[in-house]
């Protein structure tokens, strides 16, 4: 073992700590072949991928359940589909499920730069018959490719937010951008039935559809 990589090495370490017992610095150096100075370089490695080793004055060495990850540099976008990721585990039937995601937002948005939390928080939907996380991100990827292109939307979208006026209407629109308000997300568009701007929420669209008919984004 003494010539093995040191990728290798770190992995037969793993390996040897996935037992779920403790294991002594020495003991560990002896099964790998290497000093106990270079064993304390190996664990450091996997400490700083995020490996959750624990070591004990003493004792030893083992995995605890908890997970460290390292710090991470995200993009707005990633971030954006970090949060919209949490926010559709939070309407999970699973209570365990649905609870650790919330507990995982509160956690991220406790780290986040004050800039960064107001779109982290968007995604936070409020519970409703018609507040749908999953149904609003169904419908991002078709909505931002009409914006980029300028192209028109056909829209079937609940008019009313509660359920003793629902009523889906169908609106064709020119989608202009998407942006956060409160606790929801939505799409500012020109809307050609009512011939003037509309603020449409995400979680209120049942289905959107991408018109052949481009459109020029005019002046106010």
């Amino acid at each position: 073992m003494p010539h093995q990589t040191r990728q290798i090495r770190l992995h037969a370490l793993l390996d040897a700590l996935r037992s779920g017992t403790t294991h002594r610095a020495a003991d560990l150096a002896g099964r790998l072949g290497v000093s106990q100075r270079t064993l304390y370089r190996d664990i450091q490695a996997l400490q700083a991928a995020g490996v959750p080793v624990q070591g004990t004055r003493g004792t030893g060495y083992r995995l605890t359940d908890q997970i460290r990850l390292p710090p991470l540099d995200l993009a707005p976008a990633e971030l954006e589909a970090l949060s919209l990721g949490l926010a559709i585990l939070g309407q999970s039937a699973d209570p365990d499920l649905s609870q650790a995601a919330t507990t995982l937002a509160d956690r991220i948005d406790a780290l986040l730069p004050e800039a960064a939390i107001a779109p982290a928080d968007a995604w936070k939907l409020q519970k409703s018959p018609f507040s749908n996380a999953a149904r609003a991100a169904s419908h991002i990827p078709r909505i931002r490719a009409a914006i980029r292109a300028r192209q028109k939307l056909r829209l079937t979208y609940h008019s009313q937010g509660h359920a003793q006026s629902d009523r889906i209407t169908t609106r064709t629109i020119r989608p202009l951008s998407l942006a956060s308000l409160g606790p929801v997300w939505t799409l500012t568009a020109w809307c050609e039935w009512r011939q003037a701007m509309r603020d449409f929420r995400l979680d209120l669209i049942e289905t959107t559809e991408a018109l052949p008919e481009l459109f020029l984004e005019d002046s106010g």
